[in-house]
């Protein structure tokens, strides 16, 4: 590991020096290189940087212990010693997870497909409402979100809706949120009081540029036709709703969230190249199945990951086995806490499959 982080120093400093020649700010393709692959390092050679710094601390406290006769200088060193170690050790762990592969998909945009499941009228309601707070966690990140189709029910639910998030490191993030997400509560629409549950599915995909899928024309068939449905945000009324069907999967695309026909047709392959990516990347995922298994985030969409108990004000990641008692807070976004408990028992599992 030590190698690596060597090696990992002397690389920075090669950018650093890269970044200096007076040509490199006229070749935009090799500066934004340079400055991605920067910003990735940077954490890690700031972690190793303070690492041998607090290994010399160790080496000098003790050399003063042995040298030093005054206790005052003595107890003074014995504390930067003990201080020293313990930093050491948070620091061997944080470098092990900075190291560990990162997912190639995460700093990538995402798209977010939620599809009301079992429950009725009652799934379409909190497939709204789950769609609502992922707006608000976008809003807090500060990321933009972009409708690309929904298909919404009178009542005010929807039966699925499809939206962008453009933002830095979406996808490592959202990510943890695939599964499906299950509500117990009395329904609006139910009369006699009784708690239901009812589940509605989350698939979250890393947006694919062109360079990632190649989309043959003669796969393809273009219907253009004019919107409809219930009214609302998700429907206009021009002829500019844009269907397409890819022959080799059957899947089917429909766009019309857009007043320009153009727009539409963006999103919808938008939508497809992602979901044509999706699917390759579920097939690698199936062929490393075994390592996936202690993986949190990367496993089946049929898993049941998060049951959300109105009349406790209790919300459960079955995953992590993670329980909190603000419903509340977290149906108007605040999911954060969720998601860095994913990310730790995820990178947990992974540091443990390295050391076996």
């Amino acid at each position: 590991m030590f190698d690596r982080l060597e090696d990992l120093l002397i690389r920075m400093e090669e950018i650093l020096s890269e970044l200096q020649e007076p040509d490199v700010a006229n070749d935009q393709k090799r500066f934004r290189k340079l400055m991605k692959e920067q910003n990735d390092l940077s954490p890690i050679v700031e972690a190793y940087k303070e690492y041998k710094t607090c290994k010399q601390t160790i080496e000098d406290s003790l050399q003063m212990l042995e040298e030093e006769s005054d206790e005052e200088m003595r107890e003074l060193a014995k504390e930067e010693l003990n201080d020293a170690k313990a930093r050491v050790e948070e620091l061997e762990r944080e470098l092990k997870i900075l190291l560990l592969p990162k997912d190639p998909n995460d700093d990538k945009n995402v798209i977010v497909e939620i599809r009301a499941g079992a429950g009725g009228d009652e799934a379409a309601l909190f497939a709204a409402e789950i769609y609502r707070m992922y707006l608000h966690y976008a809003e807090s990140k500060r990321w933009k979100v972009e409708l690309v189709e929904c298909e919404e029910i009178g009542i005010g639910g929807m039966k699925n809706v499809t939206f962008m998030i453009n933002g830095n490191g979406a996808y490592s993030v959202m990510k943890y949120e695939s599964g499906v997400h299950r509500v117990q509560r009395v329904p609006e629409t139910e009369s006699g009081g009784r708690i239901h549950t009812s589940t509605i599915t989350v698939a979250v995909m890393p947006e694919a540029e062109e360079v990632d899928i190649q989309i043959d024309e003669k796969d393809i068939r273009i219907d253009v036709m004019r919107a409809s449905g219930n009214g609302g945000q998700c429907v206009n009324t021009t002829d500019s709703a844009v269907r397409l069907t890819h022959y080799p999967t059957g899947i089917v695309i429909y766009s019309q969230t857009e007043k320009s026909q153009l727009q539409n047709k963006d999103k919808a392959f938008a939508l497809l190249r992602a979901k044509l990516y999706d699917l390759e990347c579920q097939k690698q995922h199936d062929a490393e199945a075994e390592a996936r298994k202690s993986q949190i985030g990367t496993g089946d969409r049929s898993e049941k990951i998060r049951t959300y108990n109105f009349p406790q004000g209790r919300v459960t990641d079955h995953r992590i086995g993670l329980t909190l008692y603000k419903l509340d807070k977290i149906m108007n976004g605040d999911i954060q806490e969720i998601i860095d408990a994913c990310i730790a028992a995820d990178q947990s599992a992974k540091l443990a499959n390295m050391n076996e």
